[in-house]
């Protein structure tokens, strides 16, 4: 507690917080590794306070800085010199839960999210921030689907990961062409924000540099419901600039984002399994 209440006696004294009826109460972290807290102020929620690696606090701070007019996203309150900690601004709702139908809360991602990410310098590198760099975007899809065929193994049969493998191979031809955006690198529902039964907000960024299509897909294939080319097609045709993807090239990237997601799902959240099997005997078809 010595290191949370230091924290608070700095926001108070830099006048960013006003000690009236003030909180201060530890939250469940979910998927981060982060050690998170909430502020309270006469018991609502007003900002959250992330503590962790000062690498993690470094990306976290320049996403939602370089990003800071998307509505979805928290605002940045503080970030410490040292990088050891940010406090951003709570929105208020659940994650994983009473999300409303998919296509509603995909549209608003699209519209309010992906359609805002910006290009970067083709010199900075493939892959994540603040993991490992590519030589390419092909390289990046080639370690998911060698650690995905590890995991799903002989759950799906040796077929479908040949033609998986085909298919990777088909997508590689797509990624010469492909332009570097700054993407969130993490959108799945576990990152959502809902209430109401409507998306309200996006956090915990795990900051990717990659093509925008793999955080729509990603976003898409995050949750086992609703995993139907009516719910992809309406969304994508509210994608800015979606005139340089195809159709086909789109249903590859599902296909192969759907299997990387079984592939995650076995380890885990396996209480998904079932219906990511479901949806995996009506896409694979689209396998060449």
């Amino acid at each position: 507690m010595d290191k949370i209440n230091e924290i608070m006696d700095l926001l108070i004294n830099k006048g960013l917080v006003i000690n009236d009826y003030l909180e201060v109460k530890r939250l469940k972290s979910g998927t981060t590794e982060g050690i998170l807290y909430t502020i309270l102020c006469k018991k609502k929620p007003i900002y959250v306070i992330k503590i962790d690696h000062p690498r993690i606090i470094s990306a976290t701070e320049e996403f939602l800085l370089a990003y800071k007019k998307v509505k979805l996203l928290p605002d940045v309150l503080y970030t410490d010199h040292k990088k050891e900690f940010i406090v951003y601004s709570y929105i208020p709702g659940e994650t994983h839960y009473n999300r409303g139908s998919k296509v509603e809360w995909m549209n608003i991602l699209t519209k309010e999210l992906f359609n805002h990410y910006e290009k970067v310098d083709k010199d900075i590198p493939w892959g994540r921030v603040n993991g490992i760099h590519r030589r390419s975007w092909s390289d990046f899809n080639r370690s998911s689907f060698e650690s995905s065929k590890m995991n799903i193994g002989k759950l799906l049969p040796s077929e479908d990961h040949k033609r998986v493998e085909l298919l990777v191979n088909i997508l590689n031809t797509y990624h010469y062409q492909e332009e570097k955006y700054y993407l969130h690198g993490d959108t799945g529902v576990h990152n959502f924000v809902y209430s109401c039964n409507q998306l309200k907000g996006v956090i915990d960024p795990s900051p990717l540099i990659g093509p925008k299509v793999y955080d729509f897909t990603y976003a898409f294939c995050s949750s086992p419901d609703s995993l139907d080319v009516h719910t992809i097609f309406s969304s994508f045709s509210l994608w800015n600039g979606n005139a340089s993807l195809t159709k086909e090239q789109l249903l590859n990237e599902v296909v192969f984002q759907l299997y990387t997601r079984i592939g995650v799902c076995i380890k885990v959240h396996p209480h998904d399994l079932n219906g990511y099997m479901e949806a995996w005997e009506r896409w694979r078809k689209y396998l060449p």
